[in-house]
């Protein structure tokens, strides 16, 4: 883990249907996500804000919702973790919705291949954002990004990292999954990604849950999380546009980033799909913001 972070803001909700997480990575830095890092030990520099074309609120074209304006911020969002991660430093990406993540991974995923490093992504959602335009009638793009890396959507983003599919689907595993179209999941068992769905920690625990996620992994590998805050219980986290009952209480998700932290192999970050419009005197970026620190070595564990 480089204990220099870079914040990458990338204020858009262009790939929602509901507006607002564009508002997410100011709420972030007001939360105090920058000085949290620096009490955890990093040395954390702010790039500010990317930016890209307006949301024009269009209705999809040939299955896609604003696929050139999505593609923009992508491109931006890929160049500027790609250089971050050469200039070997951590990028952290402040959402934005989560069609974001197709830029950041790719670059991930880029960055990997050069250096000959096994990619690990956990992927931590409600959903499990493996739609197509042919599964989705709204044309969401943030529902599909990890079709996409996968290679399967538009060629302009599946091709975004300079290879299709930019990762393989052994590389992800999706933690708190609650919502899945019948399609979508019949897709998502066909490709063979492995999912713990929330029947699955409810059933084993999140700290076994996590063991079998993060099997394998050695110093060597780039582990990257994607961390869409509808991930949490909207009990403690309403301000996100896709709420899903049924998810992880704040010391399961504690424990959660605790042990992705023991590690010690975290390289890169995303922050999803916060929306201040729809949150409580920006309580959700609190926690969300409470939460990364946990990822970066914040614990209660009093054990030697």
């Amino acid at each position: 883990m480089s204990a220099q972070a870079t914040l990458i803001g990338a204020p858009t909700d262009i790939g929602a249907g509901t507006r607002g997480a564009s508002m997410g990575p100011e709420a972030l830095r007001v939360a105090g996500i920058a000085r949290t890092l620096v009490s955890q030990g990093l040395m954390v520099r702010d790039r500010g804000d990317l930016t890209g074309p307006a949301n024009p609120e269009q209705a999809p074209d040939h299955g896609y919702r604003h696929l050139g304006e999505v593609l923009a911020w992508t491109r931006a969002v890929h160049d500027a973790v790609y250089a971050e991660l050469a200039d070997e430093r951590l990028p952290i990406l402040l959402g934005g919705d989560h069609a974001l993540s197709i830029g950041s991974i790719s670059a991930v995923a880029r960055r990997c291949r050069e250096r000959s490093r096994p990619l690990r992504i956990l992927w931590l959602d409600a959903h499990a954002d493996f739609n197509t335009s042919v599964l989705t009638p709204s044309g969401n793009l943030h529902g599909m990004p990890v079709a996409c890396l996968c290679g399967l959507g538009p060629s302009e983003l599946t091709g975004l990292s300079g290879q299709v599919p930019a990762i393989v689907p052994a590389a992800i595993r999706e933690i708190g999954i609650r919502s899945v179209d019948q399609g979508e999941k019949r897709l998502v068992h066909a490709t063979g990604i492995e999912v713990f769905d929330m029947r699955y920690i409810d059933e084993v625990g999140m700290r076994r849950t996590l063991e079998v996620a993060l099997e394998g992994l050695d110093p060597h590998t780039h582990l990257h999380v994607s961390f869409d805050v509808d991930f949490l219980d909207p009990g403690i986290a309403p301000g996100v546009g896709t709420t899903v009952p049924g998810g992880p209480s704040y010391r399961e998700a504690q424990l959660c980033m605790e042990m992705i932290a023991d590690t010690g192999c975290l390289a890169s970050l995303d922050v999803m799909e916060l929306n201040p419009a729809l949150d409580v005197r920006n309580r959700t970026a609190e926690v969300a913001v409470d939460l990364v620190a946990s990822l970066f070595g914040k614990s209660t564990l009093m054990r030697r």
